[in-house]
């Protein structure tokens, strides 16, 4: 299998927890990673399939006559330089990385199906940034719980920005997203052959019928010298639809964009 959790190891909870305006609790997490070079060349065959599976990249690149690490750079990976290329990176890494948390650390199911069907590298993917579930046994419980994560990224500048406000902000419109974004997971685990999960997302689209619990999710992930816990504190969840079960998270860690783009490098180079 592509996937691995071993980075996983280098997000921690530095117990430390702010609160925002209205009393929301928010935890804050920092990113310690490494040079190591298994842990980082297992993370990019891990990142590399999010938007393109191993087994079928062959296929994909034929057409063009390019290299593995060809199709990836100009086809499938958002730019390292030009127009938003930067910016969508770091958004998409700070979506698998929580999706990551939500699986590894939380105890998630995460499909992996957001990037593939992208037809323009250098925009985001439509709809809930991350989607988890968790079921309780084989027949339906009302313990079940679907997850739904936004995240926000900022990795570069030298003032703060409302990141985790804008990742409340958007999680508000997710009872909107919602419908779609769980069928287009499920239609894409079909369309890969994988039916038996295809039909676990189809246990959370009709909660009047089949019961659920479901937690929303805000994340902020920022480089650590940008990181302002009191600007965190002026947050507030108001207005939020699911505010009584509201995960709110922050992330930061140090030199995060060069990771990032060391990270998009070995997944093209090691293809």
């Amino acid at each position: 299998m592509p996937w691995t959790s071993e980075h996983i190891q280098w997000l921690i909870d530095t117990g430390e927890r702010l609160t925002t305006a209205d009393g929301k609790t928010v935890e804050v997490w920092e990113f310690c990673h490494k040079e190591d070079e298994e842990v980082l060349s297992a993370w990019a065959k891990h990142f590399r399939n999010h938007y393109c599976l191993d087994a079928e990249i062959d296929f994909y690149r034929r057409g063009y006559k390019y290299s593995r690490s060809e199709y990836l750079n100009n086809i499938k990976f958002p730019d390292s330089s030009i127009g938003w290329g930067p910016r969508i990176r770091a958004g998409d890494f700070g979506e698998i990385l929580v999706s990551d948390y939500l699986q590894y650390v939380l105890g998630y199911w995460v499909p992996r199906t957001r990037y593939g069907d992208k037809t323009v590298r250098n925009e985001s993917t439509k709809g809930c940034d991350v989607i988890g579930f968790k079921l309780i046994g084989e027949e339906d419980s009302p313990e079940d719980t679907l997850a739904i994560f936004e995240s926000k990224t900022q990795f570069s500048g030298t003032q703060p920005q409302p990141k985790l406000q804008d990742a409340i902000d958007g999680s508000t419109k997710d009872q909107v997203r919602k419908a779609e974004s769980l069928n287009a997971i499920k239609q894409r685990l079909f369309d890969k052959g994988f039916h038996d999960e295809a039909i676990r997302v189809e246990r959370f689209q009709n909660p009047n019928d089949r019961p659920h619990q479901e937690v929303s999710g805000a994340v902020a992930l920022f480089e650590t010298k940008i990181f302002n816990g009191n600007q965190i504190s002026q947050t507030t969840t108001d207005g939020h639809p699911n505010s009584d079960n509201l995960v709110l998270l922050v992330i930061h860690g140090n030199e995060l964009m060069d990771l990032v783009h060391e990270l998009y490098r070995r997944a093209a180079d090691e293809a």
